[in-house]
């Protein structure tokens, strides 16, 4: 007993947000009470510099693809800013600012007419696409930075069209408007993608300080710029545009780095597809080299569109808007279908409709839109008995094709899609039997 209080004891102190980064920085006898410092203080101040741009626990508490998506969006951003500097000064000239004839009150109106603009086409552009930029982060993360690109590009024209001004930087701000909406929720679900941790707030603070460095070099950048150039339209010009072309480049390998876990229409797709083929289930990397970034009607132009699923299924169809046969056709299929499902299906023309009943869940959503891609998978090879193989598919496979999803990292509480605004309740009608 004696001997273990005689022991000498020592304790050491460790610094660090991570348990795997963890570093020794002294080591302290209490009995003489000696304290040996290990370490030398420009390491310290390094890894506190380093700890307020990275979040807590920062490699193991963010995914993988958050290095290289804050690398390009960072050096996006710096290109925003330097070229910020070239339209606000050709801005600025073109309402006056350092002429004799130009009034304040004037300039005042024109800057308010501008934001004017801006706040009403956010309010709109939420209004209409509010809920697709959750089920689309990737694109409208990439169509955002695109409106940006726009709007700066009517700031600098402003000045080349003295009689239509206010109408080109409305324009502009309206672009802008439409940026700082799908740049902000965007952004908000990649940063729960980011979160592993539950550290969604941390990250968001720590992308802060990114950005506001990114912002004060830009800035400083841009400034020497536009003196440099001041006075030489050619080379702001040329300035301007390629910065703009690294920008757009810059965006797009930053959303190429994303490898998404949530399920959308398209990833769906994508994983039905394979699945149905193969047996096997593809990791969230595989499917974000085969999804597209840009918005559909550009994708269009390739004929790869077409091998999507997901463009032949509509989702939340309005029942008043079927006609008889159309009517006749989804409620026949009410008996080859599963009668505890809480949705209907209808082909017409190789398009899947499906019609949500008022009470379903998410994961009755889940269901009925991987039933209709299983429908328009199988709709080449024999359309007379379409419902019932693909009944029988789901019966069989369903339940293993979502746990697969599940041990591949694959969330599948929900499915990413549009807001369902029309739903339907049915019901079989049972007739009354005769008591003898």
């Amino acid at each position: 007993m004696n001997e273990q209080i005689d022991t000498p004891i020592t304790v050491e102190e460790w610094n660090g947000t991570s348990s795997s980064k963890l570093s020794l920085t002294a080591v302290i006898t209490p009995s003489s009470f000696t304290v040996k410092t290990h370490g030398n203080r420009f390491s310290i101040f390094s890894r506190r510099f380093l700890e307020a741009f990275v979040p807590e626990g920062f490699p193991n508490s963010v995914t993988p693809d958050y290095i290289p998506f804050q690398t390009w969006d960072l050096l996006q951003g710096l290109s925003t800013y330097i070229r910020t500097m070239l339209s606000t000064q050709a801005l600025l000239s073109a309402i006056g600012v350092g002429e004799k004839s130009a009034t304040v009150i004037g300039a005042t109106f024109q800057w308010f007419l501008r934001d004017l603009t801006g706040m009403l086409g956010g309010v709109m552009f939420t209004f209409y696409q509010g809920s697709n930029l959750d089920s689309n982060a990737k694109m409208w993360r990439l169509v955002a930075d695109l409106m940006n690109d726009l709007g700066m590009l009517m700031d600098l024209v402003s000045p080349l069209f003295p009689s239509a001004f206010v109408f080109i930087v409305c324009i502009g701000s309206l672009s802008r408007s439409f940026t700082g909406v799908a740049s902000g929720a965007t952004r908000a679900a990649l940063t729960q993608h980011f979160a592993l941790q539950n550290n969604a707030a941390d990250i968001s603070a720590k992308e802060g300080s990114q950005e506001t460095v990114a912002t004060m070099i830009g800035m400083a950048l841009g400034m020497l710029l536009a003196h440099v150039t001041m006075g030489h339209p050619m080379i702001i010009w040329f300035s301007f545009l390629s910065l703009t072309v690294f920008h757009m480049y810059a965006n797009y390998k930053a959303v190429r780095c994303l490898n998404l876990t949530t399920l959308n229409c398209e990833r769906s797709s994508i994983l039905l597809k394979h699945f149905m083929k193969t047996g096997q289930v593809l990791s969230p990397k595989e499917v974000s080299v085969l999804e597209h970034v840009l918005p559909l009607w550009v994708s269009s132009w390739s004929s790869e569109t077409t091998k999507f699923l997901y463009t032949r299924v509509r989702l939340g169809v309005r029942v008043s808007s079927l006609n008889s046969l159309e009517m006749k056709e989804l409620l026949s299929s009410v008996g080859s279908q599963n009668e505890k499902a809480k949705y209907l299906l209808l082909e017409k023309k190789g398009i899947i409709s499906i019609l949500m009943h008022k009470d379903s869940t998410t994961g009755d959503v889940m269901q009925g839109y991987m039933h209709a891609l299983v429908m328009a998978n199988l709709l080449s090879r024999n359309p007379a008995s379409l419902h019932t193989d693909s009944q029988i598919w789901m019966d069989e496979h369903y339940k293993t094709f979502v746990l697969k999803l599940q041990s591949s990292g694959w969330k599948t509480e929900r499915l990413l899609s549009s807001s369902i605004t029309w739903r339907a309740t049915w019901s079989r009608v049972i007739p009354d039997k005769k008591i003898n």
